[in-house]
C-alpha cells in the first residue's frame, strides 16, 4: 500500500514579476489520507498552489511541508508526489501498459516490480483488456484512467490532480467523479484536487477549500460550506443554483426583528436570530439577505410563511425539478470575485423592471406562466444575513 503524508502550507505567497500576487498568505493543512479539493473561479490561484506543492512553481514566501519535511528547495522528482493533468499527458507511441510503467522505468525500478504494479493498477482501474492499445484507441475516460494508473503505480505520498475531468463530457465526468473518489478512499493516499466546478468539489472532497483572488476564503466539509458560508463570496459561489443575495434593511419593532426586502417585510425567527445574533445591532441599517433557491415556495405550498411579490421571467423545466427566475422589487448583490458565468444573476440589470434577480427551484408540477405575478413563500429557517461592506456573516 502507498504511504501517506500530510501537506502543510504555511503563509505561502506566489508573486509573478514585481507585483502580480497569484497566491497570498495561504495557510492550510491537509491531513494524512485526506481528499482535499481546492475550488474557485478561473485565476483564483488554486492551480498555482498545486504546482507549488509539485515543485513546478517556486514559492515566493512561506513554506510547504510534506510529511513534516519542508520541500521548498527540493526538486520535483524528490518530493514523492504524483500529478495528474487535465490533458492526460500520455505518450502516443507507447501502449497503455508502457504509459503506466513509464515513471517506474525512469526510476530504474526492477522489471518484476514494474510488471506487478502495472498489473495491479490495470486491474484496479479496469484497464487489463486495454494494456496493448495505444492512447488514440481509447475513450476519454479510459485515457484518464491510464493517467491515474501512471500516478498510482509509483505509490507516492501525495496525489495532485489538476482539473483531470475538464476534458470529458458531462455524463463521463459524473462517472469518473465516483471512480476517482472510490479509488482515493481505497488507496488512502493524501490527495489535493483542483477544480473550478463547485459541484465536483462538493461531491468529491472530504473537505473543500474555496479560493478567490489568490486568498483562501473558507475551508470546511461540503455541507458546512453550504449551510454556513463564511462570507458573501462563498455564499454566492457554493450551490447550484447559487444563493440569492438581495439588499435589505433591518427593522426592529415591539421586540421583534425583520428584514425589509424591497417593499416586503420578512420577520426573523428566534432560530435565525440565534444563528445571526449580529443582526440586532444593524437596526435601521442595510444588510445582504441570502436565500437558497430551495427555500422559496409557491405561497399555496408554504402556508404561514412570509411572502414576497414576484413576476415570473423565465422557467426552465428540467424533468425532476423546474428552475424559475423572477423579478422582485429589490436589488440583487453580486459578491466581488464571482464572475457573471459563476452567478445566476447578472446584477447590472438588478433592480430594473423585467430583469430576473431571484431564482427558485420548484417541483415539476408547479405551473408558472412567464409574465404573471405570483406570491413566493420564504422559508425563513434557511435565511442568511451578511454585512454589505465586509461580506462577513452577522453571527
Amino acid at each position: 500500500m502507498p504511504t501517506v503524508a500530510e501537506v502543510a502550507f504555511n503563509g505561502v505567497d506566489k508573486i509573478y514579476g514585481e507585483d502580480v500576487l497569484a497566491v497570498q498568505d495561504l495557510t492550510l493543512d491537509v491531513a494524512d489520507g485526506e481528499f482535499l479539493v481546492l475550488v474557485g473561479p478561473s485565476g483564483c490561484g488554486k492551480t498555482t498552489a498545486l504546482r507549488m506543492v509539485a515543485g513546478l512553481e517556486e514559492i515566493s514566501r512561506g513554506t510547504i511541508s510534506i510529511g513534516g519535511q519542508v520541500v521548498n528547495r527540493l526538486s520535483s522528482k524528490d518530493r514523492d508526489v504524483a500529478m495528474v493533468f487535465q490533458n492526460y499527458a500520455l505518450y502516443p507511441h507507447l501502449n497503455v501498459g508502457e504509459n503506466i510503467a513509464f515513471g517506474l522505468r525512469l526510476r530504474k525500478t526492477p522489471k518484476a516490480v514494474i510488471e506487478e504494479r502495472v498489473a495491479w493498477a490495470a486491474n484496479l482501474l479496469d484497464l487489463t483488456p486495454y494494456l496493448n492499445r495505444k492512447p488514440k484507441e481509447l475513450s476519454g475516460g479510459q485515457r484518464q484512467r491510464v493517467a491515474m494508473g501512471r500516478a498510482i503505480v509509483r505509490h507516492p505520498q501525495v496525489f495532485l490532480m489538476d482539473e483531470p475531468l475538464s476534458n470529458l463530457d458531462a455524463k463521463l465526468r459524473v462517472q469518473m467523479r465516483s471512480e476517482i473518489s472510490k479509488l482515493q478512499h481505497s488507496l488512502g493516499t493524501t490527495t489535493i484536487y483542483v477544480t473550478h466546478d463547485q459541484v465536483e468539489a462538493m461531491t468529491m472532497g472530504d473537505r473543500v477549500a474555496v479560493m478567490s483572488q489568490g486568498e483562501l476564503q473558507q475551508v470546511a466539509v461540503p455541507q458546512e460550506l453550504y449551510d454556513r458560508p463564511g462570507n458573501l463570496f462563498v455564499a454566492a459561489f457554493i450551490g447550484t443554483p447559487p444563493m440569492n443575495l438581495l439588499e435589505g434593511q433591518v427593522v426592529s419593532e415591539n421586540g421583534s426583528t425583520s428584514v425589509v426586502v424591497g417593499q416586503e417585510r420578512i420577520p426573523l425567527t428566534a432560530a435565525v436570530l440565534a444563528a445571526y445574533p449580529g443582526v440586532r445591532a444593524y437596526d435601521g441599517r442595510s444588510v445582504v439577505v441570502g436565500i437558497r433557491p430551495d427555500m422559496l415556495h409557491p405561497a399555496s405550498e408554504g402556508p404561514g410563511l412570509p411572502t414576497v411579490k414576484a413576476r415570473v421571467e423565465l422557467v426552465e423545466a428540467l424533468g425532476s425539478e423546474s428552475m424559475a427566475y423572477f423579478h422582485v422589487d429589490a436589488r440583487a448583490v453580486q459578491s466581488e470575485g464571482v464572475t457573471p458565468e459563476d452567478a445566476v444573476v447578472d446584477t447590472e440589470g438588478a433592480g430594473v423592471t423585467g430583469a430576473p434577480n431571484l431564482v427558485a427551484s420548484f417541483p415539476p408540477h408547479v405551473a408558472l406562466k412567464v409574465g404573471e405575478d405570483v406570491a413566493l413563500a420564504v422559508d425563513v429557517s434557511g435565511l442568511h444575513v451578511f454585512d454589505p461592506e465586509t461580506g462577513a456573516p452577522l453571527r
